[in-house]
């Protein structure tokens, strides 16, 4: 068994608590059109075996002990290689590791079990609320990341919502009302966190032959981001919406 990753990040501190390995598997079927990583949709990357990702995630066991943190699969979507991801996971869970899911929720549907019960933490990225606007968003119907947080649910785990917020697109207080409603009903969440919109990848789709979706809009407004949260999520931030708890709270992930 392998699986492809696009990058390793030994030192996380965004994607989940604590210092946290965020490892970025190859592979996603959505098209968002704020995607900053079209280089992670294709399959392709450094293959390796999970024995040889698990001596490397090792190395960092002293990081993770001190500081309450783990490891983080994102993507990319993790949920692409469910054979794989539900092998690491099991390997990590075997360490007494903690571990993340960074996921939308759209990928191996049928191994949902095997990767959910050795799974910690699920941080949802949140797309859209509305199904129309999902698909006008992502190109896909909203079904199967519906069906992911019903999977969610079964098992218990607690989640942490993330949303990216694009200027003239998600940046609306409807849409915001809206998403509100929405998070009450996911399970056990535990904090949300609005992203900005930046253009850090734009850079991508002209290496990649591709036509940026979003060529022309500006970057989203950090500070008007951290006010739409204060407002509308104050409650779930995990901490006082004034204080800035976690460090580098407003990255974009997508």
């Amino acid at each position: 068994m392998t699986g492809r990753i696009h990058s390793v990040e030994s030192m996380g501190l965004v994607d989940g608590p604590g210092v946290r390995m965020v490892i970025f598997l190859q592979g996603c079927r959505l098209r968002c059109r704020y995607c900053h990583n079209p280089d992670t949709w294709a399959q392709e990357g450094e293959t390796i075996e999970p024995d040889a990702l698990m001596e490397r995630i090792l190395r960092f066991r002293p990081y993770f002990e001190r500081s309450g943190g783990g490891v983080t699969f994102s993507g990319g979507e993790p949920l692409m290689q469910g054979v794989f991801l539900s092998e690491m996971l099991a390997l990590c869970k075997a360490q007494g590791i903690h571990t993340c899911l960074d996921t939308a929720g759209v990928g191996d549907g049928q191994r949902l079990d095997a990767i959910l019960e050795n799974t910690d933490l699920v941080l949802y990225d949140v797309k859209h609320e509305d199904p129309a606007q999902y698909r006008a968003i992502t190109g896909r119907p909203m079904e199967e990341t519906l069906a992911f947080v019903e999977a969610v649910r079964s098992h218990g785990m607690p989640m942490w919502v993330r949303h990216v917020v694009v200027p003239g697109l998600t940046d609306g207080e409807a849409h915001m009302v809206a998403l509100r409603a929405y998070v009450e009903t996911l399970p056990r969440v535990q904090r949300v966190e609005l992203l900005p919109y930046h253009r850090l990848g734009a850079h991508k789709y002209g290496a990649m032959g591709l036509a940026e979706p979003l060529c022309g809009v500006p970057e989203m407004d950090v500070q008007k981001t951290r006010l739409l949260e204060a407002r509308y999520f104050g409650d779930m931030l995990g901490c006082a919406p004034q204080e800035n708890c976690a460090e580098g709270l407003y990255r974009q992930k997508t």
